[in-house]
């Protein structure tokens, strides 16, 4: 028997027009209904009539929009409006145009790993900003969780969220669902955001896997699990996922809450390392080992908060047939009256007839009669439908990219909006599916600005991050999307591109001898040239290098070092037979140092004269080196002298 529902085309407190049901769950009704006072669509949450009159339902329900109205986040649903009308209480929410992501678990299976990663991020930025605001949701699973049709997850369903830590039971019964519990809430134990993350971590088991890790026949048997029985890692069911992803998922159902994360951004910086290939912290490896190990696994399964027992419902009143027999008195005879039923039944006959044929004509001229389109340019789409059917015509979708119009929206409808047309006739609604998506072209290894013009070429922007590579510098090296992948166009690409290899500092080798300097530089991955240069340090010794030690500078650059030749020299100049000043001359040209001794002569030609000089002409100094010359002096009254000698030094 099929039943209608009362609420469908009525205007629920004033305000809110119901168009259809999206669903029900275990203590409300949601609608799509359309906002009258500000002319857009909502989802309307109705707590149920049985649970109308329940104060522990009714907190319940106001818990959950009062938690999720305080946080406005684009990953948590946004609660517009709340109220009591018509007996029961409701929450006027945003409308979620997809699907929850158990419904697409079901219908495509494991979710593949990249996607995985990036679902769980985006519910971890939610769980992160609530847990900010001191709010715990309690009741992390897929069916709580909407993928719209732009790849944004929004989480939904503050029912049981409350602030700070608090106990999971509620009159003796577990409150939240069996498959995604915490071991805290299958004990009735306080609990804090370390229990959302646990239930995190099913949600992602099962992305991974296409299942929970713990199952059973009733709701105390899977908590008792949640307690005792270590869950095998994903890769055990999904060969492919791989091992840091692995580790991710140990920690975050550890038993122990101490060895889970410790909050939200926590386990987001690992799924970021997965991401990007980066093996995970250490302490996660360590918490994955501790878990496959056993350590914190309780066997207390008596500790399993029960189920309060639900009394069965009232039975059915008894519905009893009315009796077969009636009572009643036989009329009187008399004269026949079968003639005037006859032609009672010929005039109630004419006028039906004369009734039928009217009603067609009226019909036929309905029909025929012109009625305009009505403008849903701009409309979502279920919006658009409804508004033509009323208008008696019949709507026909296609759907179409577009790169202004909204996904979901009608870009154009022909006939066009104030058209008249044959009630009944189509018209066809071009719908947006948002702007048009395009496969992400392979850029890798080619050069940055080719990659750049590839990207741009096909409406895509590209996000260049540089990072140190061995590859060659302006090169790209790896990209995200991946290759093939389709994308909204406009949207942004990064790729990386190389810098070279990482910067060294250049050693220290000056004044060891080059076949050491040079061995030491080529360890480190640096090319040696020599230049041979005047020193006055010992020849082989370095006694520069360019760049200079400490200079950063990539792996493989050359090095040049520059290497003693020794000390440089020059040959003495013969200076005999010159006067003083010449000589003296001659010897500082030469890069020598003269040294002056006089000797007393008797000759007056001799006075001031060199007669000798040491070392003696010819012979090789080193620069600055001393030499000394012999300079005649006369002396009065000479020969009457000791023929001693004066020695004057110059500098």
């Amino acid at each position: 028997m099929t039943t209608t529902d009362t609420l469908i085309n009525r205007t629920f407190d004033e305000r809110y027009v119901i168009k259809r049901k999206l669903g029900s769950g275990g203590m409300a009704d949601v609608y799509l209904a359309e906002d009258q006072e500000l002319g857009r669509s909502v989802a309307l949450k109705l707590l149920n009539d049985r649970h109308a009159a329940d104060d522990q339902f009714v907190e319940r329900f106001r818990r959950e929009a009062q938690s999720a109205a305080g946080l406005n986040h684009p990953n948590i649903v946004s609660i517009f409006d709340r109220g009591r009308a018509e007996g029961t209480y409701y929450i006027a929410m945003e409308f979620l145009d997809g699907r929850t992501l158990k419904e697409l678990l079901v219908r495509n299976g494991p979710t593949p790993i990249p996607i995985a990663i990036d679902y769980t991020r985006q519910i971890i930025g939610a769980l992160s900003f609530a847990h900010r605001n001191g709010i715990v949701h309690r009741d992390i699973k897929p069916h709580n969780i909407v993928v719209g049709s732009d790849g944004r997850l929004k989480v939904t369903d503050f029912g049981i969220a409350r602030s700070g830590a608090s106990q999971m039971t509620e009159a003796g019964s577990i409150v939240g669902t069996a498959q995604y519990l915490s071991p805290e809430q299958a004990r009735g134990a306080p609990v804090d955001p370390r229990s959302d993350l646990y239930s995190l971590g099913i949600v992602l088991y099962e992305m991974l896997t296409g299942q929970v890790p713990f199952t059973g026949d009733t709701p105390v048997e899977i908590a008792m699990k949640h307690l005792s029985q270590i869950p095998e890692p994903p890769s055990k069911l999904r060969p492919e996922v791989p091992h840091d992803l692995d580790a991710v998922v140990m920690r975050a159902l550890a038993k122990d809450p101490d060895q889970r994360y410790g909050s939200a951004e926590e386990l987001d910086a690992d799924l970021a390392r997965v991401a990007r290939g980066v093996a995970v912290s250490r302490e996660t490896e360590d918490a994955m080992t501790q878990v496959l190990s056993g350590v914190g696994a309780s066997t207390a399964a008596t500790m399993v908060t029960r189920p309060r027992a639900v009394a069965a419902p009232p039975a059915p009143p008894i519905y009893r047939t009315p009796s077969p027999y009636y009572d009643y008195e036989e009329p009187p005879r008399g004269r026949s009256i079968w003639p005037w039923l006859l032609a009672l039944g010929l005039i109630i006959g004419g006028a039906i007839g004369g009734w039928f044929l009217y009603t067609k004509i009226q019909e036929q001229l309905d029909s025929n009669r012109p009625v305009a389109v009505p403008d849903v340019r701009l409309v979502q789409k279920d919006l658009a439908v409804l508004k033509i059917q009323q208008a008696g015509l019949k709507p026909l979708v296609v759907r179409s990219p577009d790169d202004t119009v909204p996904s979901g929206q009608v870009i154009d409808e022909n006939p066009g909006g104030g058209s008249k047309v044959g009630k009944g006739s189509t018209v066809t609604l071009k719908v947006s599916t948002g702007k048009p998506k395009v496969d992400v072209p392979d850029v890798r290894g080619r050069s940055v600005t080719d990659a750049i013009t590839a990207l741009a070429g096909i409406g895509l922007n590209p996000r260049i991050v540089h990072i140190y590579s061995p590859q060659p510098a302006d090169t790209v090296t790896g990209q995200f999307p991946s290759p093939g992948d389709k994308v909204v166009k406009g949207s942004n690409v990064r790729i990386n591109v190389s810098r070279g290899a990482k910067p060294v500092p250049v050693p220290d080798v000056t004044g060891q001898p080059f076949a050491n300097a040079k061995s030491a530089l080529q360890g480190q991955g640096f090319t040696v040239s020599r230049l041979d240069v005047q020193s006055d340090q010992a020849q082989g010794v370095v006694v520069a290098e360019n760049p200079p030690a400490g200079t950063q500078v990539s792996k493989g650059s050359r090095i040049t070092l520059s290497v003693s030749k020794g000390p440089a020299t020059t040959q003495i100049p013969d200076v005999r037979q010159q006067n003083q000043a010449t000589a003296e001359s001659l010897l500082t040209g030469a890069g020598l140092t003269p040294s002056v001794v006089f000797q007393p002569v008797t000759d007056p030609s001799q006075d001031g004269i060199v007669l000798d000089q040491n070392p003696a002409p010819g012979a090789d100094a080193k620069a600055g080196e001393v030499v000394i010359i012999t300079v005649g002096q006369i002396q009065n009254g000479a020969a009457g002298g000791d023929g001693g000698t004066t020695t004057t030094t110059q500098p």
